[in-house]
């Protein structure tokens, strides 16, 4: 219940009170919760405490307003086990059926006009060599919760656009290709906002945070062969870290 006396302020208490609520499925996914009135005849405090409280509980991605309907409980994040995070999740080169992805387009980009490209790869400022960028979805329960771009050289993958299209899988891809093999990646994170262009694949709001994992697989040898940008929707996806000593 709420402590009108304790130091903590009573918007939080309500917050914590419908968290665990939904935590022990009292207010279960996509149901509508009490109403602001309701709350506040319920625990004997104001509107506007209620409303701070639902206000951060939105924006935190627990609730969703629904225009003249009022406010329910989001959906449970995706969990992205990092445990189990290798830094092939959203691989192309890695994945058993890369075709069966939901493609977006594939592109041919070269390696002049991006700078990072050169920089990861190791190419040399008069060199130009030609990439495939492959942009793709990922889905769960048929929503979006991730938007990806792959980049592979073509000068070591030269019909990787067409292995795609084809949906051929990664071994006959990598058939032949022993010495380009991934088997190393390095990764990172940061939280970043979605903007214009990238909202109409994720379905999100412009401004949206969004969690950026960026990947670099490397052969045998330590050479670069592929890089991904995976943007997680940060509303629908929860890291779980596990380690041990």
């Amino acid at each position: 219940m709420i402590n009108k006396y304790s130091n903590i302020p009573l918007y939080c208490q309500l917050k914590n009170l419908i968290i665990e609520k939904i935590g022990t499925g009292e207010y279960a996914e996509n149901t509508q919760i009490p109403s602001e009135q309701e709350l506040c005849d319920a625990y004997g405090i104001s509107r506007p405490t209620v409303r701070q409280a639902i206000s951060e509980l939105t924006n935190n991605g627990f609730l969703y307003k629904e225009k003249g309907k009022g406010t329910f409980v989001s959906k449970s994040k995706n969990h992205i086990d990092i445990k189990n995070y290798s830094g092939f999740t959203d691989s192309i080169l890695d994945s058993q059926i890369p075709g069966e992805r939901e493609i977006v387009y594939v592109n041919t980009v070269v390696s002049s006009d991006y700078k990072r490209l050169e920089d990861i790869f190791g190419i040399s400022y008069n060199q130009k060599v030609d990439f495939a960028e492959i942009k793709y979805i990922t889905k769960q329960n048929n929503e979006v919760f991730s938007l990806n771009v792959s980049y592979i050289p073509l000068n070591v993958f030269p019909a990787i656009i067409d292995d795609i299209k084809s949906k051929k899988p990664s071994y006959d891809i990598l058939r032949g290709k022993y010495p380009y093999i991934p088997v190393k990646s390095k990764s990172k994170l940061e939280i970043i906002y979605t903007d214009q262009c990238d909202a109409q694949y994720i379905q999100v709001q412009p401004g949206q945070a969004l969690i950026n994992i960026e990947n670099i697989l490397y052969s045998k040898s330590g050479q670069a062969v592929e890089f991904i940008i995976s943007k997680y929707r940060a509303d629908k996806c929860k890291l779980v870290f596990e380690n041990s000593k």
